[in-house]
């Protein structure tokens, strides 16, 4: 018999932290292989053409480092990248993010539903498409909230400074008749306690649906429930992310493209 798969999951930096719990959860005995490319975040304020490439990148360094699937958990590189990345990896599965609209849309009793993410993830043709399709019927605004990516990655989901952030997207939203948000950056599902608490509105976190789709391509699962974690930049900081935002105990490796 072969070895296991192993599932690779990357972002720019932390925010994938938040798929990469809800697969160990959904997947206990899986192998993962974590990357958080923090040297090079934000993707958001990047061209796209600039994390198409960077994706490629870390994706063959994934592959190479044993990988046997790939989770994009990030929008910005999903929105860049998904379509580039399964027609060069073709012998490998992989799952995207895609901003969730259709349950937004359903869900909805106002008919008026707000995406949250970096300006990247809304210019990609990914975002286009989905409301193409999904949104029929409904209004759909789009807010870009990078402050938010780099408020998480200072660890910082709880305090006065993310409680006003949050307030001064959020707030407007509400006054709008807006009562479902959908999380189209994997950063701000750690800030949805605050988003509830401020809009008492519905909050769509694409999380759960991308791991329930990883269980989904991967074949039978039976490894040994082994973490492998890789940073680019601060590798402690990262770390203490991870344990912190997460509750992710787990050395980091460097990531060296």
């Amino acid at each position: 018999m072969g070895n296991p798969p192993v599932i690779g999951v990357f972002d720019s930096g932390v925010g994938g932290l938040s798929v990469l719990r809800e697969i160990r959860d959904a997947l206990p005995e899986a192998d993962l292989l974590y990357v958080a490319d923090r040297a090079r975040a934000p993707y958001g304020t990047r061209a796209l053409s600039e994390v198409e490439a960077i994706s490629v990148e870390v994706a063959g360094w994934m592959l190479r480092r044993g990988a046997d699937c790939l989770v994009v958990a990030c929008n910005t590189a999903s929105a860049a990248a998904l379509e580039t990345l399964r027609q060069t990896y073709r012998q490998v599965p992989i799952v995207g993010m895609e901003p969730a609209v259709k349950p937004a849309a359903a869900f909805s009793r106002t008919g008026k539903v707000a995406v949250l993410a970096t300006a990247a993830t809304f210019q990609g043709r990914l975002f286009e498409s989905v409301v193409d399709r999904f949104a029929s019927g409904v209004r759909v605004i789009t807010r870009a909230c990078p402050e938010w990516v780099q408020l998480v990655e200072s660890g910082d989901v709880g305090g006065a400074q993310a409680q006003a952030m949050v307030r001064s997207v959020v707030e407007p939203l509400v006054d709008d008749d807006v009562d479902v948000i959908v999380l189209a950056c994997t950063h701000f599902s750690f800030l949805t306690p605050l988003i509830e608490e401020v809009g008492r509105v519905e909050v769509i976190d694409p999380a759960p649906a991308v791991a329930a789709q990883t269980a989904r391509v991967v074949p039978s699962i039976t490894g040994e429930a082994r973490l492998t974690m890789a940073a680019s930049g601060e590798i402690d900081v990262f770390a203490g992310l991870a344990r912190s935002l997460a509750g992710i105990e787990s050395p980091v490796i460097p990531f060296r493209p």
